[in-house]
């Protein structure tokens, strides 16, 4: 026999080794699931935490039986509250940190915020304290003048709120209408005092 044909023939009587370790491979999967189940967990539990900080916060105004007509609406997707100024420190108290579509109607009376899925709620136009093109509220990161942030005060604490219209060129006009409304009301307490 010459020794090429030795050498197949030994390599032909050679079995190869089981590649997969079914019981290793298994543990792995299962150990990667419980890591995976685990972080949620404690995602969850961090965002219960933030509420039962926030709890401080008083339920949000529902809309008034009168609210006026509309003045302007928009279509779109709600991204979150923070604390004014901070656009990391999300508000997860009543529903405030859930991510939504959104109908706003601006009023005399305020902005009436209608979220399917969620809970609405009511922002009087004396709590307006203006309004801005802005890139980014907690987690979401647009480009520049592609959020709507609404700043307002609910008890007593100064809120930001990002929204996103499906036609962006609606930013604009809320822009002007919101700060043209916080400037009627600013001149008006003024004059109170």
């Amino acid at each position: 026999m010459t020794p090429l044909i030795a050498i197949a023939a030994e390599a032909a009587e050679r079995k190869s080794a089981e590649v997969t370790d079914w019981a290793g491979r298994l543990g792995w999967v299962v150990g990667l699931l419980l890591f995976v189940a685990f972080v949620y967990w404690l995602m969850r539990q961090g965002w219960k935490w933030r509420g039962s900080l926030q709890s401080d916060l008083p339920e949000l105004p529902t809309v008034p039986q009168d609210a006026g007509e509309a003045t302007l609406t928009l279509s779109g997707r709600y991204h979150g509250s923070t604390t004014a100024g901070q656009w990391l420190d999300r508000i997860v108290a009543h529903g405030l940190g859930t991510r939504s579509r959104v109908e706003l109607t601006l009023t005399d009376a305020g902005i009436e915020v209608v979220r399917p899925g969620a809970n609405d709620f009511f922002v009087p136009a004396a709590a307006v304290r203006g309004a801005r093109l802005d890139k980014g509220i907690a987690g979401k990161v647009l480009p520049e003048g592609g959020l709507l942030i609404i700043t307002w005060e609910h008890g007593g604490k100064p809120l930001d709120s990002g929204f996103r219209s499906d036609r962006a060129a609606e930013h604009t006009a809320w822009v002007e209408a919101l700060n043209s409304m916080n400037a009627v009301s600013t001149t008006t307490e003024g004059i109170a005092r």
